[in-house]
């Protein structure tokens, strides 16, 4: 399980360091794509096989499905990291969340996903986001922790 905020900054090569705390779990190869939000998500292998079955339930003969399904997986890559470490983002991804010198990495259960700084810092502190009132939603849902 994936949990916890780091902050870092990208190399001149454009890469940048996952937490140590990640690695392990992350493994040697993994998924590096588009997410929502304009941050980027990254599923470890095991993560991914459980995603990619629920893409499958999706139908071909659905317009939207297809749009979704194609958008989706044509922005995801595999990728490994180096022995520091690192992970390579290539220039379209780093394009499509803006990531340019600092960014964070955060644990979102079953996958990590890769933040801008500023649009985190945004997304984060936005006044509209009330933990509490969230909170109260998520228990109408069924969740009680």
């Amino acid at each position: 399980m994936f949990t916890g905020e780091y902050f870092h900054t990208f190399d001149s090569k454009g890469r940048i360091i996952i937490p140590a705390k990640f690695r392990g779990e992350l493994g040697e190869s993994f998924f590096l794509g588009k997410g929502f939000d304009n941050c980027l998500f990254v599923y470890p292998n095991s993560e991914w096989e459980v995603f990619l079955e629920e893409l499958k339930k999706l139908s071909v003969l659905s317009n939207e499905q297809r749009k979704f399904t194609r958008k989706l997986l044509s922005g995801f890559i595999e990728c490994s990291m180096d022995k520091q470490g690192r992970i390579l983002l290539p220039p379209n991804l780093r394009d499509y969340c803006r990531l340019k010198d600092e960014a964070v990495v955060i644990g979102v259960l079953n996958r990590i996903e890769i933040w801008n700084r500023e649009d985190w810092d945004k997304y984060s502190d936005d006044e509209n986001m009330d933990f509490e009132d969230m909170a109260e939603k998520m228990t109408e849902l069924g969740l009680n922790i």
